[in-house]
């Protein structure tokens, strides 16, 4: 199940640095998770401030 991230947000590039599969952008202020792309691995949640990433 691939990972989503939430509106709270604050776009701050950790997560994005951190996935292995470059699954994450930035979107309108916020960013975005290709769910095909996505291996589930946790990696975004890990180091994401806000804990705005999560399983769908």
């Amino acid at each position: 199940m691939a990972y989503k991230i939430s509106e709270d947000c604050i776009c701050c590039g950790a997560c994005s640095d951190a996935c292995p599969v470059n699954a994450i952008s930035e979107g309108d202020g916020i960013c975005v998770i290709d769910p095909d792309v996505c291996l589930s691995c946790g990696s975004c949640a890990d180091v994401c401030p806000v804990g705005a990433p999560s399983e769908e």
